[in-house]
């Protein structure tokens, strides 16, 4: 597989590196199993989508490059992101964020249907641990070091981050393996995820954690629109957007 471009090509009409880094997402087949399985997704399809030409390949991250906020998710959704090609685009985790993100005046509004409903981030960029759909949501610890190395690459071109907020367990763990590979911390074991855990890092970003907007977090109650939405309130003051 071919490594991903690191080569800055600002001419007109050429790929920025943050694109490149994106194509080498969608390009990716480090992972078989995770292929397979979301490309047999787009042949089998869910009834409701039975008429959709489904993505089924990794999905890169999406948002403003100038993001002063980064949200770290798990993976995308079997009928969600890995079927509009976009993340938290298309399904229930998705219908809950945007509308909060519109709110906090972190996307221009709350209707994440498709790649091409016009949906715009302000000074948030999103992305995930693992990149394709992931059979019962459970991607190996192999599969997610794979994929390790695409965080690490557009973390490198998101050079105004200053807040990270990771939604769920899987995804707070998966930056902390970066933090520790790219030497930022010593170890993981001083940092615990909770809802609402907010943590300074070493190299001068703040980690928040929230539970994931799944349905079965938002259904059950355990996750709330007034729960989500402090993250983003807390997101945005650490941000210096306030």
């Amino acid at each position: 597989m071919k490594a991903i471009v690191k080569k800055s090509l600002v001419v007109d009409g050429k790929l920025t590196v943050l694109q490149e880094i994106q194509a080498g997402i969608v390009a990716c087949t480090q992972c078989p199993r995770l292929r397979a399985y979301g490309e047999n997704l787009g042949v089998v399809k869910r009834r409701a989508y039975i008429d959709q030409t489904y993505w089924a390949k990794p999905v890169p991250g999406f948002g403003d490059p100038k993001a002063r906020i980064l949200i770290i998710g798990l993976a995308p959704g079997a009928h969600g992101a890995n079927r509009t090609g976009r993340p938290f685009t298309g399904d229930g985790a998705g219908n809950f964020m945007y509308p909060v993100l519109h709110e906090m005046g972190l996307a221009n509004h709350g209707n994440a249907v498709s790649r091409d409903d016009g949906l715009k981030l302000r000074h948030a960029w999103i992305c995930s641990v693992v990149r394709c759909a992931p059979p019962g949501d459970k991607p190996t610890p192999q599969e997610i070091r794979n994929c390790s190395r695409h965080l690490t690459a557009e973390l490198g071109e998101l050079k105004r981050v200053k807040v990270v907020v990771a939604l769920g367990k899987i995804a707070f763990d998966g930056y902390l393996a970066h933090l520790l590979a790219a030497g930022v911390i010593e170890r993981r074991s001083l940092y615990k995820f909770g809802h609402g855990a907010e943590y300074r890092l070493p190299n001068g970003l703040v980690l928040l954690a929230a539970y994931h907007p799944s349905l079965r977090n938002t259904n059950t109650g355990r996750l709330d629109k007034v729960m989500f939405a402090r993250i983003f309130v807390r997101a945005r003051e650490l941000a210096g957007l306030d």
